[in-house]
């Protein structure tokens, strides 16, 4: 744009030759206008919790524990249907640590790593519920 902007000039100031050339060069440079883009790298992204409720959270846990946490996830774990908040947090939060677990320690702490605090606490009402 810079670019085009300042042939234009010059080709303007030249052609009406009441100017000599660098007259006419000297003109563009003092009428230069610097052009700030902002460029956001491919790199920067920004990146959100797309799953906001309990409901949506557990969409992944119903595929082992079942739609309405009543089945042992692979046949090996507690039914947690029954279970209260403090329970599930405390049991979420153990698996997240590596503090907490039996036969299904290994793929529950890949799983509630992904979780924040907030996470844990949305799902572990919304699974006491069901």
């Amino acid at each position: 744009m810079k670019i085009l902007l300042s042939s234009v000039l010059v080709l303007f100031l030249v052609g009406c030759g009441s100017q000599d050339e660098n007259k006419a060069v000297k003109k563009v440079e003092e009428t230069k206008i610097e052009v700030k883009e902002e460029v956001v790298p491919k790199e920067k992204k920004i990146i959100t919790n797309v799953a906001t409720t309990g409901k949506s959270l557990f969409a992944t846990c119903s595929s082992c524990h079942g739609v309405n946490a009543e089945k042992k996830a692979l046949g090996k774990s507690q039914v947690i249907k029954d279970w209260d908040a403090a329970k599930i947090a405390k049991a979420l939060n153990g698996y997240k640590d590596g503090t907490y677990g039996g036969a299904m320690k290994g793929i529950m702490k890949g799983q509630a790593s992904k979780l924040s605090k907030e996470d844990i606490e949305k799902l572990s009402k919304y699974i006491s519920k069901l």
